[in-house]
């Protein structure tokens, strides 16, 4: 039963960063299916809930940095890192309200656990209520601090009626026995006062628009948990997240502060599909979550700033989790 958990705290990790898939490991995800379904299924939730909530925003985040539309067939290709912050509450949790049927804690005195984004420490340990000879396990340690860090690579294209077009790509890349991922995010943003108003928008001391965008991230994953036993083993993931905003900006030459008031939400679906020995032989499809990990309003400010060709981006966001967004921009545009 050891580190069973350590699994999904680098699936998490992974699917924050997009690349250390070196962090997986078959044996280590196998670790994650023991037990009752059930209990596996709430302290997955309750370990991980920062995360979901973090990469969640992540998701949503760094679509536009300025009201104004960067001109009819100009183009901006940015790339912008987030780190949403996982507030003192939601970096540990308590076993003992989760109301775990086959699972309990050795010691009732010391039930608090560290979440994903906790302490790098060791967590409560447990054992079975139900195995014949149970062996005592202890649930996996924080990170050690508390953000969740998530990247975002956008291609952005102007077309005409100062639309402005946004996508994020990556089609299914295999990666052998440490799975596959896609990504597909798509945005737009209008800006208004010319819409409105015509060219007597022009007289206005500032810029207006609305945004929104959506994306969603897939990872798949082979498993062989019961050493050949079964063929059809699986964890298949899957994040998704939408934002909608209205911002408002002032270029001044080279550099463009903004302000913006949105909503977002984001949802989280992880599934071990196939068959498992767990605390009964031939259990199918065992681990089934499907949440919703964001659902808040969010207020952020920032700058960018236009040097030639080249653009620097940064912004703080107010949501359930705050976060901040910085990174850099190569195009043509305004």
């Amino acid at each position: 039963m050891k580190n069973r958990f350590r699994a999904l705290k680098n699936m998490v990790l992974f699917s924050a960063f997009l690349l250390p898939l070196n962090l997986m490991a078959q044996d280590e995800v196998g670790d994650l299916i023991i037990g009752s379904p059930a209990d596996a299924t709430k302290l997955i939730n309750a370990y991980a809930a920062p995360a979901f909530k973090g990469f969640g925003l992540g998701l949503n985040s760094g679509w536009a940095n300025s009201a104004k539309s960067i001109g009819a067939f100009r183009f901006d290709l940015r790339v912008t890192v987030t780190a949403a912050m996982s507030p003192k509450k939601d970096q540990s949790f308590d076993v003992s309200t989760l109301g775990l049927q086959t699972l309990k804690p050795t010691n009732p005195s010391k039930t608090i656990s560290p979440t994903v984004t906790g302490d790098d420490v060791e967590g409560v340990e447990m054992i079975s209520t139900t195995a014949s000879s149970p062996q005592p396990f202890k649930l996996p340690k924080g990170m050690g601090f508390n953000y969740i860090p998530s990247p975002q690579v956008q291609l952005t294209v102007g077309l005409p009626k100062n639309i402005d077009v946004s996508l994020r790509y990556s089609p299914t890349i295999d990666l052998n026995e440490n799975g596959k991922f896609s990504l597909f995010g798509i945005g737009a943003k209008v800006e208004v006062l010319p819409l409105i108003l015509g060219k007597t928008g022009k007289l206005l001391p500032f810029d207006l628009a609305v945004a929104g965008g959506y994306t969603k991230l897939k990872y798949e994953l082979p498993l062989d948990v019961n050493s050949g036993k079964y063929n059809d083993q699986v964890l298949k993931t899957e994040f998704g997240g939408f934002s909608a905003e209205a911002i408002i900006s002032k270029k001044l030459a080279i550099f463009t502060p903004f302000a913006s008031l949105g909503y977002n939400t984001a949802q989280h679906k992880i599934n071990a599909l196939g068959t498992y020995d767990m605390d009964t032989n031939g259990i199918k499809n065992p681990i089934s979550i499907d949440d919703k990990s964001i659902n808040a309003v969010k207020a952020s400010a920032g700058f960018q700033l236009k040097l030639a060709v080249l653009k620097l981006y940064a912004s703080y966001t107010l949501s359930e989790y705050n976060y901040v967004n910085a990174g850099i921009g190569l195009g043509i545009g305004k």
